[in-house]
């Protein structure tokens, strides 16, 4: 088969041409038949999994692993908690350095 490239804009235009007709006449057979001669082709959608699903796959894959090795699995660090407090601090920070480029006329730090 010849590439798109090699063929001439006359050549072009009778294959589009040749292709509308297949089209009309496939659709003239489907009312001839009462159906469609091409089935039409549902999109199909993709399942997401949410990072909790994710995470407990991974444990449960963990778990297996230890089983058939036959070492325990080592309970995951629990993430610390910033207090009230620290955030406070850290959010007035940020705004202290935003008001202080704003009045230098920056809008980006």
């Amino acid at each position: 088969m010849t590439s798109l490239n090699s063929l001439s804009v006359a050549q072009l235009r009778e294959a589009v041409a040749i292709k509308e007709q297949i089209e009309h006449l496939e659709t003239q057979l489907a009312s001839i038949f009462g159906e469609t001669t091409m089935p039409e082709v549902a999109g199909k959608k993709r399942r997401r999994m949410s990072a909790a699903g994710k995470a407990n796959m991974a444990a449960a894959a963990r778990a297996r692993w230890a089983k058939i090795k036959g070492t325990q699995t080592t309970p995951t660090k629990k993430r610390r908690k910033m207090s009230a407090e620290g955030r406070a601090r850290i959010s007035a920070a940020a705004k202290a350095r935003w008001k202080k480029a704003k009045a230098a006329g920056k809008t980006t730090l």
